[in-house]
Order: structure tokens, then sequence, then C-alpha cells
């Protein structure tokens, strides 16, 4: 439903027609989804003026491409700009911003990422990317995986990612543009698709979206409404579900996948696997019909999946799948996804993003499967709301950590909650298992002093969570550096 703006304007007015050039300003166009669009924007032709609450790099990465950007709100500077076209916000800038005012007080239609997304989708055909987890790195592995089979394809992604020149965005005129699709506020069922893929379904984000019942029904429109080759993890009891009926195609280790990975191998710098095609999955244009071999420098069963389903969609539009699949073996990995930070007095320290239980789960399996002597974890809770539903699932997964330290919750911009501190994770995992290894530090000044003291040669240091967790392998590393030389 369109936000009321003041003097009877709307948020979300006419779509936007971006097949002749337009002036787009962008309010918080700082932020990883916004920031992207503003580089697809200006990239295509566009001109892009912006503003954000805090100076950053991603601003000056976008001054170079000639975005004009300014810092803090600025009413004044919108109102003279001439001509502007529309301005674009994201669902975290409310209708009642100053520059947002400014604009409906001119008649400037004002348009959410829901709206932005059709208008760049007009442009060149759809490859979307949904799912709980895996969103990212599925969407870079699609992007690379294209780029081995001779396309070159437009794409916008929630993270960095080396393999694609360390940006999240670029615009390429040519066949498609692959977007990682985002379930949080809807956004992902706003623009027409070609193609989709569906990693996996599990309950998140149900303040917007009121239940469980709700968040499967939107992935289950996703599906249905994508007018090409639908690819599903087998292996998602959840998504499998949901796709079922729908005849779309599956992915995964299990045995009635229509593209299935078969003799799995995992280590600690990567993956290596065959991809099987049934006579139901695609014609494996590239192999002569049989298995594909892929060689994957992620580490985790988790990160093979996605490359199979990059793999899948690729199949499935035809291309050479043999190709495809060589070009992944270069693959650079995405930012904050089992991240190599540096190694110092024999321990090596990787960071993850990953923070709710099952993706978890699977990044500490990746860390155990690289022949470490231990895997000491670190992991920030994100979120009071997240932590409330779900500190009794995280205390099932950290089973692969050999010594855990947890840390309180990082709240990304939510108010405390009453009782709901990480100490609920303390209580869940050892309900879970009376017996593990197990650290409290509520800060992370904390957390580096405890890890400074009991890390040895041969660990693994996992820091994970969506939050400033990333920081502390930054500061071991350089502690550990100084004080065992």
């Amino acid at each position: 439903m369109p936000a009321p703006g003041r003097n009877g304007a709307d948020v979300d007015g006419p779509s936007l027609d971006l097949s002749v050039p337009r002036h787009i300003h962008i309010v918080a166009i700082g932020g990883a989804g916004m920031s992207g669009i503003a580089t697809l924007l200006a990239q295509s032709g566009h001109i892009v003026t912006g503003s954000d609450a805090v100076d950053s790099p991603t601003l000056a990465r976008l001054a170079d491409l000639g975005v004009a950007v300014w810092v803090g709100h600025d009413p004044d500077r919108v109102a003279a700009l001439d001509p502007l076209d529309a301005v674009g916000i994201s669902s975290a800038v409310g209708d009642d911003d100053p520059e947002v005012l400014a604009a409906l007080r001119r008649g400037v239609p004002v348009l959410r990422r829901t709206a932005l997304l059709p208008a760049l989708a007009a442009r060149e055909p759809l490859l979307s990317v949904a799912g709980t987890h895996g969103k990212t790195t599925t969407t870079s592995l699609l992007v690379a995986a294209l780029r081995g089979a001779g396309e070159d394809p437009s794409f916008l992604t929630g993270a960095p990612v080396a393999a694609l020149g360390g940006v999240s965005a670029a615009w390429r005129p040519g066949r498609h543009l692959v977007l990682e699709a985002d379930e949080s506020d809807g956004s992902f069922l706003s623009a027409p698709r070609v193609g989709a893929i569906v990693t996996n379904v599990e309950p998140d984000h149900l303040e917007f979206w009121g239940g469980w019942d709700e968040l499967r029904s939107g992935f289950r429109q996703f599906l249905s409404g994508t007018d090409g080759p639908r690819v599903v993890c087998a292996d998602d009891p959840v998504a499998a579900d949901l796709a079922a009926p729908l005849g779309a195609v599956t992915y995964g280790t299990a045995e009635g996948a229509d593209h299935r990975v078969a003799d799995l191998v995992l280590g600690a710098d990567g993956s290596r696997f065959t991809l099987v095609g049934t006579a139901r999955a695609g014609r494996y244009s590239g192999s002569g019909g049989g298995g594909v071999s892929v060689e994957l420098p992620l580490p985790g069963r988790h990160n093979a999946l996605d490359a199979a389903a990059a793999l899948a969609l690729v199949d499935e539009l035809g291309l050479d799948v043999t190709a495809a699949a060589a070009a992944l073996a270069d693959f650079g990995g995405v930012a904050r996804r089992f991240e190599r930070k540096g190694t110092a007095a024999g321990v090596t320290v990787v960071d993850d993003y990953a923070h709710l239980p099952t993706e978890v789960r699977a990044a500490l399996a990746a860390g155990a499967s690289g022949g470490y002597e231990r895997v000491v974890a670190v992991f920030q809770p994100h979120r009071y709301s997240r932590t409330q539903a779900l500190w009794e699932e995280f205390g099932a997964c950290f089973g692969d950590a050999d010594l855990l330290v947890l840390t309180d919750i990082y709240p990304a911009g939510e108010e405390p909650r009453p009782g709901v501190t990480g100490r609920l994770l303390v209580d869940s995992t050892l309900a879970a298992d009376p017996g593990r290894s197990l650290l409290w530090a509520p800060t992370l000044d904390d957390v580096v002093e405890q890890l400074v003291d009991v890390l040895a040669p041969g660990d693994l240091l996992m820091t994970v969570g969506a939050g400033d967790v990333t920081t502390v392998g930054p500061r071991v590393l350089e502690r550990l550096t100084q004080e065992r030389r």
C-alpha cells in the first residue's frame, strides 16, 4: 500500500520509464540495496544524485561514477534540482523524511525499491535469486557462470564480490539482469522474472509478512509468477514442497533432484562434485548429456549447493553448462561469506555473515571440514526480535565448534526487549549440550581479550554474525602478531 505524503501526494506514484535518460535522486544512497540501484542507474545513462546520513567509502565509489552525493538531509537542495524525474527511497526511509517531503511538495514521484526494480527489469530480462540463506553467494555464482557460458549480464547483489570486480552492482547492456531478490520487504515480488532460483525457505522477517503461512505464500507467488525456468533446492523440505505443484526443476544432493550433486568432496579450500542431470533436466549442452565436473574454491556443502543452483539455471536457459562450471573454478568469493581475514601465530581467521541457525550450522560445518586443530567460533546474535524468536533453535546449531564464545546482541537499530540478551543463547546451548566448551563475553572488547588468551597454533577462529563482530578478527590478528613474535 503506498504511503501517503503531505499535500495529498503519494509515495510510490506513477511507474518510471527508464527507456529515456532521467534524473533520479536517492535518499539513503549509501545502503547496500540503494547504492547498487544507483550504480545501475548511473552506468545505464541516467543522472543520479543522492544523500546519506553518514559518509562512507560507498559514497566515494558512487562519486567516481559521476553521482553527486552529499551527507545529511538537504531538502532545499532537493527542491532546487531541475529537472528531477523521481526520488528513490529504501523501505527504511519514511515518507516524512525532509528530502522526501521536498519532492512531494513539488509533485515529484517518490518510489521505493519495490517500484524501482520493475523499472530496471523493463530494460533487461530479469533472473532473480531468492531464499532465506545463500542469496548473495548464489547470485554471484550465477553471474560468474553466465560469464563463463558467454554472457555478460548486469547484476545487483547484496555485498561486494571479489570475483565480480569487488563491486555489488554493474550495468552491462545484454541479455539479462541478475538480481539478489529480497523477501524481507516483499520487493522480490515486484519485478517480472524470466528465471528464478529459490535456495531455501525458513521463518524470517515475519514482522513484515505477519506469519509463517504468509511468508510461504510469498515464496509460492514468487515461483508461480516467474515466466521461465524455476530452480528450487530439493534438499530444503519447505522449498521443495512449494515447488512440487508448480513443476519447478530441482537441484541438490537428494536422490530425486533433477540436477543432482554427486560425489561431493569437501575440503579446507573448497569442494568438488559432479552435477548430474536427469532426463527431466536441461540439455547439459556442453557435456554430451552426462555429468559436469565442478571445482569450487569455496568450502562447505552449502556453497556447493549454491553453485549447483547457478549451474542448473544456466543449463535450463540452454547455455553451455560445462563452460559455466569451468568459470567457477576461479570464483573469488563474497565479502563476509567465509571470508579469510589472515593468519597470525598459526591461527587462521575467517569471518562469516551467518546470523540464522541454519546459516550458522552450515558455516561451522564448512570450518570443521578444513582439518584444523580446533574450530573456535565467536557468535554475536543479531537483533532483539530475532534472538527472542530463535534463541532455542540457536542452542543446537553450534555442534561443529570446539570452543564457542557468545557475546551480547547487536541491536541493528532495535530497542532492547526485557529479558532478551545474549545469555539466552548461553542457556539454550548448554541445555542442548551440557558439556559444551563455552565462554560468555558480553562486549567485543571482552571477546578479544578472551580469544588472545585461549587461541593456539592450528586453530581456526570464525567470527560469525551480521553485526560488528566482523571487527574482532582483525583486532585478534593484530594482537597475536604483536604478542606472539
